[in-house]
């Protein structure tokens, strides 16, 4: 009993004062629950440490934050492509246009929600945590092992989020893409701005397995909300300004279902650019091309017009002139091999947007369809507008090629009795003439011997 009271130590710290949150700590592991909660635990069995663990707490955050600062600038070299992506030193180009946000985007940050173990295609393929911050500030995914953030975008530069069903897997899955401004492929970023780049993730569908709120808590599967419903519905509760677009049947749906899945339906068109084998998917805000690199996303205000060209018996190709906001320069791109079997979906999905017809660009561009679906009642009334006017010209339309065709079959021959008629009476004046020509010919022949000649004998 003497030696255990000669060699214990009173603890600095009981339990009861550690049973709320440390700043320290807080700030140097929030990003890691699982290790922040292993802390407290060794703080709450032994208290003394409870020194030692702050020290580490407050160098670990000072170390974050010497790396934070010691980012170097984006250099632009003034004579490269506008279009050319701009690299930061460690290969990986965040698209936040400058070294204040980079440092931001790595700089901790309390978390909003995380999950674990994504499978992410851009602009990386690796699995690693996917993160968004508190604030709605930005979206970024962290390497699991360095525990480094490897990229990330400012939610509120993201111009499209995308909800995408995988074609052709066996197992259900689903693409999330998010397409920051100047990423879409057809609007370039303004001279000394890096073009940033879309980030895709796939999620399988299925309960959320790795999902955790900002505070560590798991994100159990309620209600039956898949992982698919659950990033959904956090990124529509971040997004300000836009809000996650899926595919739907009213826009388009393939007329060929899922060959992988029976009785699936597919919302995605098979087509190649180039050399270059994709999908095509007609969605309710633009038409979106992928997945491989570079993705292509056409909105509504940017497209020009569409047209068809190589129509045979098979298949068809789609081009869609698109011009960048701002510009006036288009650029056509064409989209080839694709199933007759769709034409018919596409070209009326093509006509009930009026993106057939160049003249309505102008009034597309200037209106800027509401990425969330919801028109005001004065895009209502321009809509309503615009529907009639396309009426009207197709209408027109159809009346001068009926006219044209009109011309096209008449014959003056058949037109009635009348000018049957008359061409029989120019017939026999002809003939009259041509007898009075042979007449005329035999006396210039004969002279005055024609007089003795008796008629019957000519």
């Amino acid at each position: 009993m003497a030696f255990a009271t000669i060699n214990s130590t009173p603890p600095t710290h009981t339990p009861a004062q550690i049973s709320t949150q440390v700043p320290t700590i807080e700030d140097a592991f929030g990003a890691e629950p699982a290790l922040k909660k292993r802390i407290y635990d060794a703080i709450g069995s032994t208290p003394h440490y409870f020194s030692l663990f702050e020290d580490i707490a407050r160098y670990t955050s000072s170390l974050r934050t010497r790396n934070a600062n010691s980012v170097q600038p984006i250099q632009v070299i003034p004579d490269e492509p506008v279009a050319k992506k701009r690299k930061l030193e460690n290969g990986t180009d965040y698209g936040t246009g400058g070294a204040q946000s980079l440092a931001d985007l790595k700089t901790h940050k309390a978390l909003q929600f995380y999950m674990q173990d994504v499978s992410f295609a851009m602009p990386q393929r690796k699995k690693l945590t996917l993160e968004i911050t508190a604030g709605n500030e930005y979206l970024r995914a962290r390497n699991q092992t360095s525990k480094e953030v490897e990229f990330g975008v400012p939610l509120d530069r993201v111009q499209h989020v995308l909800c995408l069903p995988v074609p052709e897997k066996t197992q259900r899955q689903f693409n999330f893409c998010i397409i920051p401004q100047y990423a879409d492929g057809i609007n370039p970023p303004p001279n000394g701005v890096p073009a940033p780049e879309a980030v895709m993730w796939t999620i399988n569908d299925g309960p959320a397995k790795a999902a955790f709120s900002g505070h560590g808590q798991q994100i159990g599967n309620q209600e039956g909300e898949t992982a698919e419903d659950l990033v959904r519905r956090v990124l529509n509760e971040n997004l300000s300004h836009t809000q996650v677009i899926r595919p739907c049947a009213q826009e388009f749906a393939s007329s060929m279902p899922e060959g992988h899945r029976k009785g699936e339906m597919a919302y995605h068109v098979k087509a190649f650019r180039g050399s270059k084998e994709g999908y095509l998917f007609f969605l309710s805000t633009g038409i979106f091309f992928g997945y491989k690199k570079p993705l292509l996303f056409f909105a509504f205000e940017n497209i020009d017009s569409i047209s068809y060209t190589s129509v045979l018996q098979r298949t068809f190709n789609l081009n869609i002139v698109a011009r960048a906001l701002g510009s006036d320069e288009t650029q056509e791109f064409e989209f080839s091999m694709i199933d007759q079997a769709d034409y018919s979906g596409i070209d009326t999905y093509i006509k009930t947007h009026g993106l057939q017809d160049a003249s309505l660009a102008e009034a597309r561009r200037a209106k800027r369809y509401n990425i969330n679906g919801a028109k005001t009642e004065e895009n209502g009334e321009a809509a309503s507008q615009e529907a009639e006017e396309s009426e009207l010209q197709k209408a027109q339309r159809e009346l001068e090629d009926q006219e044209d065709e009109e011309e096209e079959d008449y014959d003056p021959g058949s037109e009635g009795e009348s000018e049957g008629s008359g061409s029989s009476s120019e017939e026999n004046s002809d003939d009259d003439q041509d007898d009075d020509a042979d007449g005329n010919l035999v006396a210039e022949e004969l002279g005055s011997e024609a007089e003795d000649v008796p008629e019957d004998e000519l």
